[in-house]
C-alpha cells in the first residue's frame, strides 16, 4: 500500500485524528455551553454528532499510537477497509448535523430575527461550535478520502 498523508498508522494519520478529536470536542463542549441549545433538535443531532466522531477518532488516534509505539504496520486491506467505512459513516453523520445546525442558526438569526429579539439564545455560541464542527468534518473528509486511496490500491 501507498504511504499517504494521513494514512493509519503513521505520524500524519495521528495528527489528523488529534485533530479531529479536538475540534469534535470544542464543538459539543461550545454548543453545551450555550444558552438555548435545547431549543432546536438540530443542535442535540450536532451534539449526538460530534460525540460519536470523537469516540470515532479517539478509538483510532489510541491505536495509532499504539502502532506507533510499537512499530506496526495498520495498512492491511481488513483494518482499512473498516477504517474507510467508519470514516464514511461519521463523516455523512458530521456533515448533516452541521449543515442542518447551520440552516437553524441561518433561520434564527436571518429569519425569524430570534437572535436579536430573545436574549436567552447565544446565537454566536450556535455559530461557533457550528464552524468547530465543519473544521472537524474537513479533518475527517481528509482521513475518509486518504482511507478510499488506500482501499483502492490494495
Amino acid at each position: 500500500m501507498k504511504n499517504l498523508f494521513g494514512s493509519p498508522g503513521r505520524v500524519s494519520g495521528l495528527v489528523m485524528r488529534v485533530l479531529q478529536c479536538l475540534f469534535a470536542s470544542a464543538s459539543v463542549g461550545i454548543m453545551v455551553s450555550s444558552s438555548g441549545f435545547s431549543t432546536s433538535t438540530a443542535f442535540c443531532y450536532l451534539i449526538v454528532s460530534m460525540g460519536i466522531q470523537f469516540l470515532w477518532s479517539f478509538a483510532l488516534a489510541c491505536l495509532d499510537m499504539h502502532a506507533l509505539r510499537i512499530k506496526k504496520d495498520l495498512q492491511n486491506h481488513l483494518l482499512v477497509s473498516l477504517f474507510a467505512v467508519g470514516d464514511w459513516v461519521t463523516s455523512i453523520l458530521s456533515l448533516a448535523a452541521a449543515c442542518s445546525s447551520a440552516g437553524v442558526v441561518v433561520l434564527y438569526a436571518k429569519d425569524t430575527k430570534l437572535c436579536k429579539d430573545q436574549k436567552p439564545l447565544n446565537c454566536e455560541g450556535f455559530q461557533i461550535a457550528i464552524v468547530m464542527a465543519f473544521v472537524s468534518w474537513f479533518l475527517l473528509a481528509i482521513s475518509s478520502h486518504v482511507m478510499f486511496w488506500l482501499m483502492a490500491s490494495s
